[in-house]
């Protein structure tokens, strides 16, 4: 009892120290495995030795997977590919259907971009084609939030599902294949509320930028082709990495076998895909490449991510020597929480400070030790559960997230607005995807 009351106590710092102190999640995260480690009586010498080894083993797995994705996404951002990108999918979807449009577009671009920034970029756009649409800006802005959140909890190479497979070392390629499936089913619920509840709440679009403006950036853009390469190219390698991996042998045990393993790896796929995106600006500013160009500004970004992944290694690793999960599987095995375990300690999580990649990157660190109790030890119950804290980290967006005030404000909309249509839209997006793997971990785990 004593351990799971001190976890419990320490889940509250983290949330508490996060919002009310304003303490950095890298700090509080430390502080917090520190504590926990100090009270549930841990030797001193383990407690050290669990911070170093858990820090240092998590960013050896995924440090340069974060790393690459981000510059990919600043890349993409800076170069005006995500407009070209949008401008395609537009065509092909009809620019009638505004809120299917840009829960699409959203989708897309969320994979290698923040949903902040991501909303942002496309927020001129979304103005723009609802203004032609004559119809309210609601709708369009809510799809486009949903889909921007969708593959933002739940596909890499997004940092929080990244961090999470490295924690819960889940096998990347099978989080990605489960991943897509599950976030555009979510995304479909998403939708059907922004077009059936959203839309009717007037909300006058007023666009930053003319068509012509919108045209002009366009045109100075990447093709939405090559675009599209540096995203999904990488993805691609990897699951053929996981292909490869099968017990079938499809590629064989030899040589070709060989290189798509290598190919394959998370770090040498989005590598791949770092040069593929040093293609995509028309016109290379000078010092693009360098420390105050757009790779050190990625790089910036980068190290935040970084720094609260590792923290959260760190405290998994102390949680983890603790012998907690032993305790915790023992006291669950009556309740039946199964799969809704992790999904229900994200959402508290997200929806009391805000982050969706601390809640993610904090609950991976406390399921871990806990997957063999909780019977999710295989590679397909692992992917499983790193999509479950995945679809609780959508739970609920409000006004302690940074991207909810991105959304009302960029989109016109007051707090109670906010509310009704942002903090309701994320609750169905995470709840659908709960339910969606809770079904898919009574067939597959």
């Amino acid at each position: 009892m004593l351990l799971i009351i001190v976890l419990i106590v320490c889940i509250l710092f983290i949330v508490f120290s996060s919002t009310k102190l304003k303490i950095h999640p890298f700090l509080a995260l430390l502080f917090a495995a520190v504590g926990f480690g100090i009270f549930t009586g841990m030797p001193l010498p383990q407690i050290v030795q669990s911070l170093n080894s858990g820090f240092g083993n998590t960013l050896g797995y995924i440090g340069i997977v974060i790393v690459a994705g981000t510059i990919i996404g600043y890349f993409l951002e800076l170069s005006g590919g995500a407009y070209t990108l949008a401008d395609k999918i537009l065509k092909i979807i009809g620019e009638k259907r505004v809120p299917l449009a840009m829960a699409v577009i959203g989708w897309f671009v969320s994979i290698p971009v923040f949903a902040d920034s991501g909303f942002v970029i496309l927020s001129p756009l979304n103005k723009s084609l609802s203004k032609r649409a004559r119809v309210s800006l609601a709708g369009p802005a809510i799809a486009l939030s949903l889909g921007l959140t969708a593959t933002h909890c739940l596909v890499p190479p997004t940092p929080g599902p990244i961090a999470a497979a490295g924690i819960l070392e889940a096998n990347l390629g099978l989080v990605i294949l489960l991943g897509i499936p599950v976030s555009l089913i979510a995304l479909f619920a998403g939708w059907f509320f922004a077009v059936k509840f959203a839309s009717k709440v007037s909300v006058d679009p007023n666009p930053d930028m003319s068509e012509s403006e919108i045209l002009k950036k366009i045109q100075d853009a990447p093709s939405a082709f090559k675009s599209l390469v540096p995203i999904f190219l990488p993805i691609i390698l990897i699951v053929l990495k996981s292909v490869s991996d099968f017990p079938t042998n499809p590629f064989g045990s030899g040589n070709l076998k060989m290189f798509f393993d290598f190919i394959g790896e998370p770090t040498i796929a989005l590598l791949i895909g770092v040069l593929l995106a040093f293609l995509l600006p028309k016109k290379r500013p000078e010092g693009i490449f360098s420390e105050s160009g757009w790779v050190g500004k990625a790089l910036l970004t980068a190290a935040t991510i970084i720094l609260i992944t590792g923290a959260g290694g760190a405290f998994g690793k102390v949680l983890q020597n603790s012998g907690l999960a032993r305790i915790i599987g023992d006291s669950l095995s009556d309740i039946s929480l199964g799969i809704w375990l992790p999904f229900i300690i994200a959402a508290t999580i997200k929806s009391a400070q805000g982050s969706s990649t601390v809640a993610i990157i904090t609950t991976s660190s406390i399921i871990a030790p806990l997957l063999a109790s909780l019977g999710f030890n295989t590679e397909i119950g692992k992917s499983l559960m790193v999509l479950a804290i995945g679809s609780g980290a959508m739970v609920v967006s409000h006004a302690n997230d940074s991207f909810f005030w991105v959304v009302t404000q960029m989109s016109h909309m007051d707090v109670k607005t906010g509310y009704k249509l942002q903090s309701l839209g994320t609750f169905i997006l995470g709840t659908t995807a709960g339910i969606v793997i809770w079904l898919l971990s009574l067939f597959l785990k």
